[in-house]
């Protein structure tokens, strides 16, 4: 039988907790709307005018000088204009030289910053363009066409180019060395394009990894990689994938539902679970009684044995309202799934 591991004194109370305390943030708390996903995605990425992007206007400047008048190319990106666009799209796409394709990079990061350039980039070829760069062998070349898609997929017809690097982009974050700026980078990138459901059966193949990053990464890594996981549980139609993918470092996974762990960390890793344990047995097509694997999600996270039973009730007593919240509704679908 589900939650086995509590004792039946024990579940009651946490349940009759989880309750009352439901019924309280029903009653004075809908000042904030509950949040089952990062809905607002990760935030843009720029430079700021640094050097480098400065140093590459000064390169478009040097390379018209010949045709146009001293100071008809701007050395600020707010003033860039689509014949400047134009012509930083066309040195990253013929020139291979990874010193001048970072700074170009950069400076089209920070045009790419401003949504009036959004549409000229697209209009351009510019995704395309970008994109290509993520199979440079340069790090920071990779770091730095990453950012520049995070900002264009602020827009939703550039989501529906990008999506055609999803694979590439997830495939540049497992590749990479753990922590690096490049998984980072990737990880932000994702966590936009997993905001709406559009896009998430692209993930799929790369959700063993994810669940590594937030075994093995550091702070930074495991709050990026949950952002895009409570993405994905939102979505019922990923709750199969999610549940039967194969678990590497159970118990590091299993001491992120601690007290003492990072809050932001624990408060997605709560709402991630509480997604999945709010659609498991909902009548969608999620089996409570499938034929799980040892390995899988489901069996660490709602298996008979599974360590996080026996320590989730004790979180209610954590002093962060969110973080209360999640537990409760946690302990109200373990609860629902125990009776089935």
């Amino acid at each position: 039988m589900l939650v086995r591991g509590y004792g039946r004194s024990l579940l009651g109370m946490a349940i009759g907790a989880g309750i009352c305390y439901c019924a309280y943030r029903l009653l004075f708390a809908q000042r904030r709307k509950k949040k089952q996903r990062d809905r607002v995605g990760a935030s843009s990425s720029s430079a700021g005018e640094k050097v480098l992007g400065v140093s590459a206007l000064r390169y478009l400047h040097e390379t018209q000088a010949a045709t146009d008048k001293p100071g008809n190319v701007s050395t600020s990106v707010n003033d860039l204009q689509p014949h400047h666009i134009a012509k930083l799209l066309d040195i990253l796409a013929t020139n291979s030289d990874s010193s001048l394709q970072e700074k170009v990079l950069i400076t089209l990061c920070n045009s790419a910053a401003f949504s009036v350039n959004h549409d000229i980039i697209r209009n351009l070829d510019g995704i395309h363009i970008i994109a290509k760069a993520l199979s440079s062998s340069s790090e920071q070349t990779k770091v730095n066409a990453l950012n520049a898609l995070n900002n264009l997929s602020m827009n939703v017809q550039n989501q529906e180019l990008i999506k055609d690097y999803i694979y590439q982009i997830c495939s540049a974050i497992s590749l990479s060395s753990l922590n690096s700026e490049v998984q980072l980078a990737g990880l932000r990138l994702i966590i936009n394009m997993s905001v709406t459901d559009n896009y998430h059966n692209m993930v799929a193949d790369h959700l063993p990894y994810l669940l590594h990053l937030l075994a093995e990464g550091n702070n930074n890594i495991q709050i990026h990689t949950l952002k895009v996981l409570v993405n994905l549980s939102a979505n019922p139609a990923m709750t199969q994938p999610l549940l039967t993918t194969k678990v590497e470092g159970s118990q590091s996974l299993t001491c992120l539902f601690n007290s003492r762990i990072n809050r932001e960390i624990l408060v997605r890793v709560l709402t991630f679970a509480a997604n999945l344990s709010k659609h498991l047995g909902s009548g969608n097509g999620h089996d409570l009684h499938a034929n799980y694997n040892e390995d899988c999600l489901f069996n660490l996270l709602f298996g008979d044995s599974a360590p996080l039973q026996n320590d989730i009730a004790a979180l209610f007593q954590y002093p962060d309202v969110e973080v209360k919240e999640q537990v409760a509704i946690l302990l109200i679908n373990l609860a629902r799934l125990r009776q089935m």
